[in-house]
């Protein structure tokens, strides 16, 4: 579904990615893992369009969407949730959701404000879009609220539930779990594998281990921006390999 083959990313003379291939397979959790510095957040940018390729090409159900603008790619299928979350603050947290819906809409501005009848009924279908994912996330409740009334944790679910509206295949997860405690990373856990039960993709990064042991389907492993490895999370824990990637060998201690 979404692939990636000899992707690369230089800054001037810095690589951050090199040689990096891997698939998301449709409806499957991926997690992308690393040390620090290890190229996840850049992978996640020039699949999200943020940022250009240097080399290699991003496909998405067999059409390459590398080169493409962040609003293309939004448009092909792909949504993004942010570590730190991108909510308008003073905007309702149903209207913040409202936006993802927005780029089914028809209606030109000038429709808009003379209020005619079909932009009735769109607004009316992004409430009711809204509201089913304000009730997927278990946010329905505090749909009138504004978002700065909502805890960090709360304010991720409300990307969660906006990104859903767009109608996307892929959710890129960049640190969700961040800042949460065991209670709220078992719920957001169950909560990412309901969006999967849609069919929908997820590809996730988190420095949460047993967060990410018990959700992903398959997991990759980036080294100074190299592919290290890749496999399911059984096979993830016992590569000595990544072991050695994270803690460094025996030998070396």
């Amino acid at each position: 579904m979404l692939a990636a083959r000899d992707l690369g990313k230089s800054f001037g003379g810095l690589t951050a990615l090199h040689n990096v291939s891997f698939d998301v397979v449709k409806g499957q959790i991926k997690a992308v893992i690393g040390p620090n510095g290890a190229g996840k957040t850049t992978l996640f940018n020039l699949i999200a369009g943020t940022l250009r390729p240097s080399a290699g090409t991003i496909t998405l159900d067999g059409k390459t969407i590398s080169g493409l603008s962040a609003s293309a790619i939004g448009a092909s299928g792909i949504a993004r949730t942010f570590q730190q979350p991108q909510v308008f603050r003073s905007l309702s947290v149903a209207e913040n959701v409202m936006l993802g819906g927005h780029r089914f809409n028809k209606a030109g501005f000038i429709a808009c404000g003379l209020g005619l009848s079909f932009t009735r009924r769109e607004e009316e279908d992004l409430h009711a879009t809204a509201s089913k994912w304000l009730d997927f996330v278990g946010l329905a409740e505090f749909s009138s609220r504004t978002a700065s009334e909502l805890s960090l944790g709360q304010q991720r679910y409300v990307e969660i539930a906006r990104a859903m509206a767009t109608g996307a295949k892929v959710i890129l997860m960049d640190e969700p779990a961040a800042g949460l405690d065991d209670t709220e990373t078992r719920q957001l856990g169950d909560l990412v594998r309901q969006i999967r039960a849609t069919g929908v993709t997820v590809l996730i990064i988190d420095h949460h281990m047993d967060f990410i042991m018990s959700i992903a389907d398959s997991i990759l492993v980036l080294n100074f921006g190299e592919w290290l490895a890749e496999g399911t999370p059984e096979e993830i824990v016992g590569s000595e390999t990544v072991i050695n990637a994270y803690l460094g060998s025996v030998e070396d201690a």
